[in-house]
């Protein structure tokens, strides 16, 4: 059996899986999913995946890992070269703790401003097979939140390459998809973030930062 990455192009999620994939030198198969049309509501794709969402990936020996966090720790296990998480336990604990910061302080605010502000996710304010209301209140605190996350990293990243650990790893890949996805409610670094610019452009010398 091979493997394969259920898939969305466009969106920023399975992004994360894409790059950790190719960081990691892990051959698959790819399925496009298509968000737009709400294929993933329908029932074929809530047999594979109940959770409604991607990515999703299926395993060589037939797991299902339906989000980021069990992909991600089912290919550092399975394929520990290069290391993602960190080698000493200090790095792993560095790592995993920025990985956090940057899912909740980073790619949360991006996903609450937009799903709670678009006409086209009226209902979907949260993905998922549950509809939920729009709050607009959230949308707002999510560019606020949004704002100091780039001060933030900014600060964080003065006098280093890498998120945290002292490598590239699992919290840099979420970090570039954070600040990419950003560009959805018009923000992007600019002049006042000077180190989170140089981080992002020597990110983009790496050639799985392009899936």
């Amino acid at each position: 059996m091979t493997i394969t990455l259920y898939d969305c192009a466009t969106a920023p999620s399975p992004r994360r899986a894409r790059i950790l994939l190719a960081e990691k030198g892990i051959a698959h198969e790819t399925v496009q999913v298509d968000l737009r049309s709400g294929e993933q509501l329908g029932e074929a794709y809530r047999t594979l995946n109940p959770q409604c969402t991607v990515p999703a990936l299926r395993t060589d020996d037939g797991l299902l890992l339906a989000d980021n966090p069990a992909i991600a720790a089912w290919a550092e296990a399975r394929f520990p070269e290069p290391p993602l998480f960190g080698r000493t336990p200090a790095d792993k604990a560095e790592i995993a703790s920025w990985q956090w910061r940057v899912e909740f302080e980073g790619l949360m605010p991006v996903a609450e401003a937009l799903r709670n502000s678009s006409p086209a996710m009226v209902g979907r304010a949260l993905p998922g097979p549950v509809g939920y209301a729009q709050i607009p209140a959230l949308a707002e605190r999510g560019l606020q939140r949004l704002q100091h996350f780039f001060v933030t990293l900014d600060q964080h990243l003065q006098r280093r390459d890498f998120i945290a650990g002292g490598q590239f790893s699992v919290a840099d890949i979420t970090a570039v998809v954070a600040v990419d996805f950003a560009r959805v409610v018009k923000f992007k670094p600019g002049e006042q973030h000077p180190h989170l610019m140089r981080w992002r452009a020597a990110m983009a010398q790496r050639p799985s930062m392009h899936r």
